[in-house]
């Protein structure tokens, strides 16, 4: 059986922290806040994936009020929603993804960014789209305030 997840994320940009999309530390003034790395694309793909095997979402399995976990990269919570996955006897077959942030130019990333995000899922890069795109202006997003990721994966059952 194949199902189908979708997830989104939304950070505000900071001064003092590093900039981590897709698992790749991106040169930037500022970067994403959060309690983990607060990697919006890795935390959207992450939400889609547990919403394709009804497990919720990574507030639920990662809440932002256990201290143990602070800091963690998002790398290691999608290599733990993997093995939730296949705990179900389910695995990750593809994922398409959009990252949506004015600054800075993502796409030289890109490449980098899917072969981690295949690498922690466990499948070929060939799976693996990530996208990038502005809010031509407009919003919060728009004014580079922050980043919004939306992800769509298939999970098929093994």
């Amino acid at each position: 059986m194949i199902r189908t997840g979708i997830g989104y994320d939304a950070h505000r940009l900071v001064e003092g922290r590093k900039l981590i999309l897709g698992g790749v530390e991106i040169p930037h003034d500022r970067g994403l806040d959060g309690h983990s790395d607060a990697d919006v694309l890795l935390h959207a793909i992450a939400d889609a994936l547990l919403g394709a095997v009804g497990e919720g979402d990574i507030g639920i399995h990662f809440p932002n009020t256990d201290e143990s976990i602070r800091g963690i990269s998002s790398l290691e919570i999608l290599r733990q929603v993997r093995s939730l996955l296949a705990e179900k006897n389910a695995r990750a077959c593809n994922v398409d993804s959009t990252i949506v942030a004015e600054a800075p130019k993502l796409q030289p990333h890109v490449e980098a960014m899917r072969k981690k995000i295949a690498s922690a899922l466990g499948c070929d890069i060939s799976s693996i789209n990530v996208k990038a795109t502005t809010n031509e202006g407009m919003g919060a997003v728009g004014r580079g305030e922050g980043m919004i990721a939306m992800a769509t994966v298939s999970v098929e059952d093994m």
